[in-house]
């Protein structure tokens, strides 16, 4: 009997101290979790997109990343690099399905989209206290703050155009370098030569077409554009319903039949800087990441850059600044710190070594003072952005339902215009009521 009592008692001790052990192991396994999900346990991961991918851009913020890293022991950084056709849309895809994004790259183009969806954070909180704010230029500013005034994303540089030209073409020419359209067009026609495989001008017919009609109406219309409705002239019409407007959609169409390769209906971006670092064209329209182009295709001394041409007769040229950066996604669960690699990465010591490596127009006023930009191809970039009289800025209607749309369609009525298929009159007129149609519904 004392026996079976003592089995009895034994039986008991095992049965309570398994239950002590398994509820030991699930308060610590508890514990844990909720150190990792709060960031106690030690290293946070940020998880950051990026979207105007290329091979040697990522391999630039790597390197910046891992010092960041070194400097912050406690915080890591996983960088996600989506193919650069698809990038915009596998982001939007991450953030529709409230991914946990801590840092991700925001463009003039999808910062709309992004804030009115409350995919990304108001960085106000942030940019208030932040050191750095004052030193940005007027032009990352403007970006930053386009949507209503409040900063979506810190840009990490500015996209602007200038004209690349090749020197030894004009110098064996006896030629001077295009101020206006109309020099731009007299001289393309006399460097064209097609039994040489020779042409003036990289024309841009296919993808992106749009643009250059765009910056090339704003040129000839001139001061008259409202820059923060650029669309629109100061008596509230479009742009397109104008005589300037014609003479700059008359000039695009004869760059292309008098003084570009014929195939150049269907060149975009590729294509265009191909036909200028190849030697079959002597000039091209584009943004500062084809100085590094250049430089790794072309011999030195035989290329160079200058300002945008201006329009006849406003003496002004006239584009929009494309600004790009990082803003935090809304979903975050690591904001601080996401913050403080923006903060990193925006530095104006990490954002100049960033733009001179990527070939961009660095967002801090001390940059100008860089011989670096201050000289050689960057300089002009630097001359129009102090000259804002001659060189002026104009915003793309992103506000407006239909721009998206609008893309679309302006690109394949520019094929049917170069095809012969519309006439300048009919373009101008279907463009004219499509933005008083927008106008109309704001």
């Amino acid at each position: 009997m004392l026996d079976q009592v003592k089995r009895g008692l034994l039986l008991s001790f095992f049965i309570i101290l398994s239950f002590v052990i398994i509820a030991g192991c699930s308060e610590d396994s508890s514990s844990k979790g909720d150190n990792e999900e709060s960031g106690d346990s030690g290293t946070v991961t940020l998880r950051m997109v990026e979207s105007l991918t290329s091979p040697a851009r990522t391999e630039l913020l790597k390197g910046m990343i891992a010092t960041f890293e070194e400097e912050n022991p406690n915080i890591k950084v996983e960088l996600i690099s989506p193919p650069l056709q698809s990038a915009d849309e596998k982001i939007s895809q991450m953030l529709m399905a409230e991914e946990d994004i801590d840092v991700l790259e925001v463009r003039d183009q999808t910062v709309k989209q992004f804030s009115n969806n409350s995919f990304i954070e108001d960085l106000s909180a942030y940019t208030s206290d932040w050191e750095h704010w004052d030193s940005l230029n007027d032009i990352a500013k403007h970006g930053a703050t386009a949507i209503e005034d409040t900063p979506y994303f810190i840009p990490y540089g500015i996209y602007e155009k200038t004209l690349f030209y090749r020197t030894d073409w004009f110098e064996e020419a006896g030629l001077e370098v295009p101020e206006t359209w109309e020099d731009m067009y007299k001289a393309g026609v006399e460097l064209t030569d097609p039994s040489q495989n020779r042409y003036g001008y990289s024309f841009r017919g296919g993808a992106g077409s749009s643009d250059y009609v765009e910056f090339m109406t704003w040129s000839y219309v001139g001061e008259d554009i409202v820059q923060e409705d650029g669309y629109f002239t100061k008596d509230g019409e479009p742009m397109f319903d104008t005589s300037e407007a014609k003479d700059a959609l008359d000039m695009f169409v004869k760059m292309y039949e008098d003084a570009s390769p014929p195939d150049s209906i269907s060149w975009s971006y590729p294509e265009m800087v191909q036909g200028f670092t190849s030697g079959m064209t002597a000039m091209l329209i584009q943004d500062p990441e084809v100085i590094v182009t250049a430089e790794e295709n072309m011999e030195e001394g035989t290329w160079d850059t200058a300002p945008l041409p201006k329009g006849v007769p406003s003496e002004v040229a006239q584009q929009t600044a494309g600004t790009a950066g990082w803003g935090i996604g809304a979903f975050s669960k690591h904001k601080e710190e996401a913050w403080k690699l923006i903060s990193f990465l925006s530095s104006p010591e990490q954002n100049l070594h960033f733009a001179k490596n990527n070939s961009l127009i660095p967002v801090h006023k001390s940059a100008g003072d860089d011989p670096f930009f201050k000289e050689g191809y960057f300089s002009s970039y630097i001359e129009m952005n102090a000259k804002p009289d001659e060189y002026l800025i104009a915003d793309r209607p992103v506000d407006y339902k239909g721009w998206g749309e609008y893309r679309g369609i302006a690109e394949k009525d520019i094929q049917s215009l170069l095809l012969g298929d519309m006439t300048i009159d009919k373009t101008l007129q279907k463009w004219t009521d499509y933005w008083k149609s927008q106008k109309e519904q704001q």
